[in-house]
């Protein structure tokens, strides 16, 4: 029974010690994971010499074909050109896929993509789940309306009531739903077909970045639109997306920008394709929104 008794204790004593060996371990092995998982995804683009980068091939003039020929070789726009340039100075081949913006940030989950550019937001909710570079784009959201008379709205609360054409998941669905409009969505449609739907009234209005607006504006001059004259607000800052945790990818990618907005490579590919610096911070006033959970 003293024997039984001591191996008992003996066991209870070395389950102790292993839940407490386990305990330090697990840490240590959440840390080892963490960095496994931050080095990994670096070595595994290292190892295949290519970056594969998410985007919407819809997006003037951020992501759009050149021409009427939907290949490789036609496709160009601001965030096309900036990730182009990176996988470049990172001695990197780069391919892109295609699809739309409600995808891309489950297909980084899924692994079926390194990254993704497509003028997307780095907000503070998105920064939980995922690794941001730092921004290549500043900017702010504006509204595509009629012009005849601004599609009634005079103001963000003016949204109210109003049918807004974007994404399911976009910021700015985000903003225009968090004024009583309803989103329409369209999936992966080029730009032509929300600007339409505002023009011929299936929508009231697009919720958007104000640089890509303005170039979607004025694509289609034949359409009874504009942008709205008076309303600038939410200041945005654009970022490469990549997986939670790819901190060695995230680095490299930073010091590249970096070296980007040096020597003036920014300034220049954002002027070539906007015809102004979206490299910069915006200059004037911009309205902040509050109570938005973005």
């Amino acid at each position: 029974m003293k024997k039984l008794g001591f191996l008992l204790v003996l066991l209870i004593a070395v389950v102790s010690l292993s839940a407490c060996g386990s305990n330090s371990d697990n840490g240590n092995e959440q840390d080892n994971a963490s960095e496994d998982t931050s080095d990994s995804k670096w070595a595994e683009i290292q190892e295949e010499g290519e970056i594969v980068a998410a985007t919407s091939g819809t997006l003037v003039a951020a992501s759009y074909y050149e021409g009427e020929e939907e290949n490789a070789d036609a496709l160009t726009g601001y965030d096309v050109e900036v990730m182009r340039e990176i996988a470049k100075r990172l001695d990197l081949d780069i391919s892109f896929e295609i699809m739309g913006i409600d995808s891309m940030l489950p297909a980084i989950n899924s692994g079926r993509i390194d990254v993704a550019v497509n003028d997307i937001e780095a907000t503070d909710k998105r920064k939980e789940k995922f690794n941001f570079s730092e921004p290549y784009k500043y900017s702010y959201s504006t509204m595509v309306v009629r012009k005849e008379d601004n599609s009634g709205i005079e103001s963000l609360e003016d949204l109210e009531g109003k049918v807004n054409g974007g994404g399911a998941t976009t910021i700015y669905s985000q903003i225009a739903e968090h004024f009583g409009a309803e989103t329409k969505t369209y999936g992966n449609a080029p730009n032509e077909a929300y600007l339409r739907d505002v023009h011929n009234g299936r929508t009231d209005v697009i919720v958007n970045d104000y640089y890509l607006s303005k170039f979607g504006v004025a694509a289609f001059p034949e359409f009874d639109i504009h942008l709205h004259p008076d309303l600038k607000f939410h200041p945005t800052e654009q970022a490469v997306v990549m997986p939670d945790g790819a901190d060695v990818l995230t680095e490299k990618i930073n010091e590249t920008l970096q070296e980007m907005r040096d020597d003036g490579t920014l300034t220049e590919l954002a002027e070539k394709f906007y015809n102004e610096d979206a490299s910069k911070k915006p200059e004037g006033e911009i309205q902040e929104i509050e109570g938005l959970d973005l």
